[in-house]
């Protein structure tokens, strides 16, 4: 086989570890100097092929390199891109081909979560559809840690950390006034149809009492009165009540308590204000006082604060699924089995890219306490490995010292392109 060069790319939100995957990937990749070219990353996901904006990693120092397993956000930059089928535009899948050609690309690495698995499957066509030989290799990636097949997913176990972290604190501080003050604190967290995060935050809690008192999931229908009654007894019986909500909690008709109305290019609802809506409603009920916050981008943003077996995962990733491309895999996802959980112990294993795609894994019904409040320890278990280990960056002045890339691009050799 020919040297070919490699297109790697990182797609959707962001989180903590992502860029530990990227690291993982173009690391990897030098040590197939026979089979693998340059490592071309697109600038903002999938558009860097079409726009034919790809950043040379080879200019790039091996350190700003290793930085990147320390570092947040998209290194690359990330977007929210549909890309249409064959028979609906032809023509974006002829200009992907056009550019991988002009620029001797044969393997296809997208990071990111089930969306980015559509665009991957949809890359991977290429070969046979309009035979253009093209190796496309899902490398996971979500905070909602809703994908299928795999145990978790890189960015989950950080996010997961903070937001447990995140809940724990506050618990402490709204405890402390809440004899002449604050009744109510509500944390509101990502998830739009899986409560893997808002679940999390239940691992603040070591003795019975402890916060977070409720945590309202998209998997179980929220009931107004209900969650008010359980609202009013943990106010009397500890004094306060600390709520972790998912922005995805909907009631019984499937109708979601914060869709804004609007909706993105995968068509999903654009969510938030869940907890000012909780808070109100508290108000006027029961007259508490309360305070309110929203994670939203901080918890996807905190790798001062990541899970090392976190960071451990997506660099692991990274790598294996270069060893795929190599190897000649085509239209898989290297996917996380859990194989102990006392002691942790965990392995990578290939996965049809077409059994993950346009699939989401909510959570189990057997780590959701009975009330629908809480978790099972069932559940404890299965989180507990994933938020192990502190993989601290280096600090600067009193501040992480992360890394930021020069971007070279290379010399463009298509015609500029434009969305139809």
């Amino acid at each position: 086989m020919s040297k070919r060069n490699l297109f790697y790319a990182q797609s959707g939100g962001v989180t903590p570890v992502i860029n530990a995957s990227a690291a993982g990937v173009i690391q990897t990749a030098k040590r197939y100097p026979d089979q693998i070219g340059k490592v071309l990353a697109g600038q903002n996901g999938i558009l860097g092929a079409l726009q034919e904006n790809l950043i040379d990693t080879s200019k790039e120092r091996s350190r700003a390199i290793e930085g990147l397993i320390s570092t947040p956000g998209g290194a690359f930059g990330s977007c929210r891109y549909k890309l249409r089928s064959f028979s609906e535009n032809r023509t974006e899948y002829e200009r992907l081909i056009a550019v991988f050609e002009a620029h001797n690309i044969g393997y296809f690495l997208y990071n990111g979560g089930g969306d980015s698995a559509d665009t991957c499957l949809k890359v991977s066509q290429i070969s046979a559809s309009m035979g253009f030989p093209i190796q496309a290799i899902h490398i996971p990636k979500t905070i909602d840690n809703d994908l299928p097949l795999t145990d978790n997913c890189p960015g989950f176990g950080s996010v997961a950390k903070y937001v447990a972290i995140s809940t724990q604190e506050a618990a402490m501080d709204v405890a402390s006034m809440c004899a002449t003050s604050t009744k109510v604190f509500i944390l509101e967290v990502m998830g739009r149809h899986a409560g893997w995060i808002a679940g999390a935050s239940a691992l603040a809690a070591n003795e019975r009492g402890d916060a977070p008192h409720i945590i309202l999931f998209p998997e179980i229908a929220f009931d107004r009165d209900r969650f008010l009654k359980r609202v009013a007894e943990c106010v009397e019986r500890y004094g306060y009540c600390v709520i972790v909500a998912s922005e995805g909690a909907s009631t019984a008709d499937g109708k979601l308590l914060s869709d804004q109305g609007e909706r993105d290019a995968f068509g999903h609802a654009q969510l938030g204000g869940l907890a000012p809506l909780l808070a109100e409603m508290i108000r006027d009920a029961l007259g508490y006082k309360y305070h309110w916050a929203v994670a939203d981008y901080l918890q996807r943003a905190a790798r001062h604060i990541a899970s090392q077996t976190d960071v451990d995962q997506a660099f692991a990733l990274g790598k294996a699924a270069v060893q795929a491309a190599v190897a000649g895999s085509n239209a898989v996802m290297p996917a996380i089995k859990r194989t102990s959980n006392r002691p942790y112990r965990w392995s990578i294993e290939p996965v049809p890219l077409s059994r993950v795609a346009n699939r989401e894994k909510k959570m189990p019904r057997r780590f959701i306490t009975r009330d629908g409040f809480g978790i099972t320890p069932q559940a404890r278990a299965y989180f507990e490995p994933l938020i192990a280990g502190e993989a601290y960056p280096q600090y600067q002045r009193g501040l992480p010292r992360y890394t930021r890339l020069k971007q070279v691009l290379v010399p463009k050799r298509c015609p500029s392109w434009r969305k139809p």
